[in-house]
C-alpha cells in the first residue's frame, strides 16, 4: 500500500481471511446439504443433487486457499 499505511494493509488482510472463511463455510453447506439430501430423500433426482452438492463444495474447499494464497501474495507485493 502507497504511504506506508500499515491500517489499510491490515484491513486489507483481514478482508481476504474473511473471504477465505466464506468460502470454506459456503463448501461446508453445500457437503451438508449433499449428506442430508443422501441420508433422508431417496430419489434419483436427489441423489445426483447430492453429489453434485458435494463436488460443488469440495472445489469450493479447495478453490478458497489457491485464491486467498494468491491474492495475499499481491497484497504483500502491494500490486493490488
Amino acid at each position: 500500500m502507497a504511504g506506508g499505511d500499515s491500517l489499510a494493509e491490515d484491513r486489507t488482510h483481514l478482508a481476504n481471511k474473511r473471504t477465505l472463511l466464506a468460502y470454506w463455510r459456503t463448501a461446508l453447506a453445500f457437503i451438508a446439504l449433499g449428506a442430508f439430501l443422501i441420508k433422508f430423500v431417496q430419489t434419483s433426482y436427489s441423489l445426483v443433487l447430492a453429489f453434485v452438492s458435494i463436488a460443488f463444495g469440495i472445489i469450493l474447499f479447495i478453490y478458497g486457499p489457491v485464491t486467498y494464497t494468491k491474492h495475499k501474495k499481491r497484497i504483500i507485493e502491494r500490486v493490488l
